[in-house]
């Protein structure tokens, strides 16, 4: 997890990486990403499905070449590295809350509610993930 905490219900408030993405994604930054490389649309898709099932909260996923801008920026890199498949999830950070790592961006800006949705949701994927297969 990286950057879960601040939403917003505004309009034209999620930006997205590159432009031929806008149609895909939402314009109003009021749900969780789930990113993941290519070959790992198994996990990405469980991950997505089993956070939709534990919370009210919307969920939106991609999945990128590790080259690409914002796909590989937090630890689950190391994962990748390592060869274990591994998800970021997100609020997408600074194309969402334009204080990112300013002075501005201040405990009161994060939103506690869905904060705890999207751990609900986290936990709910560990669950389903820990269920062993037949």
């Amino acid at each position: 997890m990286d950057m879960i905490g601040f939403f917003s219900d505004e309009p034209a408030t999620q930006d997205v990486p590159f432009s031929i993405l806008k149609p895909f994604y939402p314009s109003r930054g009021n749900f969780i990403a789930i990113i993941g490389k290519f070959g790992q649309g198994d996990v990405v898709r469980g991950v997505k499905r089993a956070m939709r099932r534990a919370s009210p909260l919307p969920v939106y996923s991609m999945n990128g070449a590790a080259f690409l801008e914002g796909v590989d920026w937090s630890d689950h890199l190391n994962y990748w590295n390592a060869g274990y498949p591994a998800v970021l999830i997100t609020d997408t950070s600074f194309y969402r809350n334009k204080l990112y790592h300013s002075a501005g961006d201040t405990v009161d800006r994060l939103d506690f509610e869905r904060m705890a949705a999207v751990v609900q949701g986290v936990h709910a994927a560990v669950l389903a993930f820990a269920e062993p297969t037949e």
